[in-house]
């Protein structure tokens, strides 16, 4: 029995020291360092009562691969879309007025970022510029080689000559991906 509890002991300590972690921030810390050291912002909106939300937090943010390039080319950001924070972006304030403490972890009224981004489905990821500009949504659950090639794709600036569908789909077909699923 204590070897076996060992042998346990011994996989937790490898599983968490293999588990990369995310550098979130707050929205106003990410535009305030882009001031210093200017970089994309990653927003994940997400609700608390989303299971594609937790997958894409257990699966995909928690890589090593998603976790090592997000944390060197953006800054990320952690925005629950029908949370009750108090967040200003871009000299306006946005709070939920309608939001419902008793509702808390099941559908609330939506915060008013949200709207202004559009965000209409969870999990939704926005790419915004290094000046805070808004580039895209990018919805729904992705595996961490699906968001590799929208993490590349902002990154790099491939988004700027797309002009048509068929643009996106010769970028989508000639990517090859090196994250590990």
């Amino acid at each position: 029995m204590k070897k076996l509890i060992s042998v346990f002991a011994i996989l937790l300590f490898v599983v968490n020291i293999s588990a990369q972690e995310i550098n979130w921030v707050t929205l106003e810390e990410a535009v305030a360092l882009q001031k210093k050291n200017p970089k994309k912002i990653m927003i994940d909106a997400y609700t608390n009562w989303c299971g594609p939300c937790k997958m894409l937090d257990k699966n995909t943010f928690k890589n090593k691969d998603v976790a090592d390039y997000v944390n060197k080319h953006y800054y990320a950001v952690k925005f629950n879309a029908e949370g009750n924070e108090t967040i200003n972006f871009k000299g306006n304030t946005f709070t939920n007025p309608g939001y419902n403490p008793a509702n808390a972890n099941r559908r609330n009224s939506q915060h008013q970022l949200s709207t202004y981004f559009s965000v209409r489905s969870y999990p939704t990821i926005l790419f915004l510029d290094e000046q805070a500009e808004f580039l895209s949504p990018v919805i729904g659950y992705k595996t961490p080689q699906q968001l590799e090639l929208y993490l590349k794709l902002f990154k790099n600036d491939a988004h700027v000559n797309m002009k048509t569908q068929e643009d996106f789909s010769a970028y989508y077909s000639a990517f090859k991906p090196e994250f590990s699923n």
